[in-house]
């Protein structure tokens, strides 16, 4: 099966092209690394031609909200538009549980939007949205500095180790379309505040966590629930110790 990983050359594609590589497919790390360009639309074509399945798990290089916003609506309509051209059979995306609860945020916003489009395509797709890694834990708690200290609300966060997101990733691509959204998050929830200092004094970092209802999430106030699962979600196997502990 030829399935192509846009973004593959990121944290998370550059893991799936791999994984898929050994589970015996045709994986293809498709990113501006390697020519293909989803904002412009350059090599599009040629990287999608024979596919089977797209994998989308490319970012945005900038976080502010309006080009956030163009990054994914642009990009996701060029791959759809180029999958159905190619008769690619199923389109998957990754987003962030959570991302339609929290409107004040630009970036979230713009991961709706894709998901709108997504859906409304004529490509049979699925969108796994995930938690926020381990692996990103720490540059929420510095989002969050205010001085000498960090603000961080009690709201719930479920974090997921990105092997856990690859794997389910994996999964879902060579699987049927799903023609819905599938949520992941890791197996145990924390105060975010909670997390923080337990982050923070893993790497020896002496910087008080101060708990703050009006503390935000990269800019954005959140309700207790914001970032985790409501309803039934799959759920990773690695423990926050045992990710430490790698």
């Amino acid at each position: 099966m030829k399935i192509v990983v846009i973004g593959g050359s990121g944290l998370i594609g550059s893991r799936l092209v791999t994984l898929l590589g050994q589970q015996g497919h045709d994986a293809v790390a498709a990113s501006p690394r390697t020519g293909v360009d989803a904002l412009t639309g350059a090599g599009v074509a040629e990287a999608l031609d024979g596919a089977d399945v797209v994998v989308d798990v490319s970012n945005s290089p900038s976080f502010e909200a309006d080009a956030v916003l163009a990054f994914f609506e642009t990009s996701t309509r060029t791959l759809l538009a180029a999958e159905a051209k190619a008769g690619v059979r199923h389109h998957v995306a990754l987003s962030i549980v959570g991302a339609d609860r929290i409107p004040d945020s630009g970036y979230m916003r713009a991961k709706v939007a894709q998901e709108a489009l997504i859906a409304a395509a004529d490509v049979p797709w699925t969108v796994l949205r995930a938690t926020q890694f381990f692996e990103f834990v720490p540059a929420i708690v510095e989002s969050s500095v205010v001085g000498d200290e960090v603000r961080l609300p009690s709201a719930l966060i479920q974090p997921v180790a990105a092997d856990d997101v690859v794997t389910v990733l994996a999964e879902i691509a060579v699987g049927a379309p799903a023609d819905g959204i599938v949520d992941l998050a890791g197996p145990e929830r924390f105060p975010l505040d909670e997390l923080g200092r337990a982050t923070l004094a893993a790497a020896g970092d002496p910087r008080p966590v101060v708990s703050d209802p009006q503390g935000r999430y990269f800019g954005a106030l959140l309700a207790e629930q914001s970032l985790v699962p409501l309803g039934d979600a799959r759920i990773g196997g690695v423990r926050l110790a045992q990710w430490r502990g790698r």
